[in-house]
């Protein structure tokens, strides 16, 4: 009996695995098999450095999408994983413990908000500071990065806070037995330690801000050129593919596809410079 249990649970469990599997092998199936086809029929190099995307004259460069992408990921990283990480050290070692429970369930509110909320956040307050202090729309790159960076805290926070908790107390104790302060200590003893944990919280924090889409269409402007400053609009690659999914067809169509297959290779070149760095840093 208990061996026939055995196996029943081990075939659903393969069945489960299959189709997790299935579904992805779909996902790239169907972005390739038409991605690939329109990236042929418009020239790889005019689609992935062509600077104008006009669908009606048959134009369609992404690169101002890419720079877009690649310049507000990479302002949500600046401004958000320093924050993350030092929420998660204070959260591990330093808050006090009547506090702790308000701090944890934040973090835990703040990942349950919809995206759509924090773009509402950030058109009703960060764009118009931005307006009344730089000039212009207000909607910018660096509105974007600042909405996404708020988004990706949680992420950053719950799985450093966990990777800090999960280090030995023997590190921080040798550390404070040969002399070290307990700022010292956590800084330079249990945040190395650590490092594997927090990396792989940047990794799913980058991908959240990758992949974003809701919020960045109501605070980034939306433009599909080469942004001038930070202060400007831009459009990422999510943003182009949601804007106009709605009413494509024919090459158009196939165009915004193969926009979702430059993302889907996007997203893996960050993973695997990010997976690089963690198994260095083991």
């Amino acid at each position: 009996m208990k061996t026939k249990l055995e196996f029943s649970m081990k075939m659903i469990f393969f069945l489960t695995a299959c189709v997790s599997v299935a579904a992805v092998a779909l996902i790239c199936f169907f972005m390739f098999a038409n991605g690939i086809p329109a990236m042929h029929k418009i020239g790889f190099t005019e689609f992935i450095f062509g600077l104008k995307w006009k669908p009606e004259l048959e134009q369609f460069g992404i690169f101002p999408m890419i720079v877009g992408s690649i310049i507000v990921t990479a302002g949500a990283i600046i401004l958000g994983v320093p924050v993350g990480i030092m929420t998660a050290i204070f959260m591990a070692r330093f808050c006090p413990a009547c506090f702790y429970p308000v701090m944890r369930h934040g973090v835990n509110l703040l990942a349950g908000i919809p995206s759509v909320v924090y773009g509402f956040f950030g058109l009703t307050a960060i764009v118009p500071v931005i307006r009344t202090v730089f000039g212009g729309s207000g909607t910018s790159i660096l509105a974007a990065s600042i909405v996404l960076a708020i988004m990706i805290l949680p992420t950053i926070v719950s799985v450093s806070e966990t990777s800090l908790r999960a280090v030995p107390s023997l590190y921080f104790e040798g550390s404070l037995a040969l002399g070290a302060c307990k700022e010292r200590s956590v800084f330079f003893a249990e945040l190395p330690a650590a490092k594997s944990g927090i990396i792989a919280g940047v990794i799913l924090g980058v991908g959240r801000a990758v992949g974003e889409t809701m919020a960045v269409i109501m605070v980034a402007g939306n433009q599909a050129v080469l942004p001038h400053g930070l202060t400007k609009g831009i459009r990422t690659l999510t943003a182009n593919i949601v804007l106009e999914m709605g009413y494509a067809a024919g090459l158009h169509r196939d165009a915004l596809i193969a926009t979702a297959v430059v993302l889907f290779f996007f997203i893996l070149v960050i993973n695997f410079i990010f997976m690089m760095t963690k198994h260095s840093a083991e």
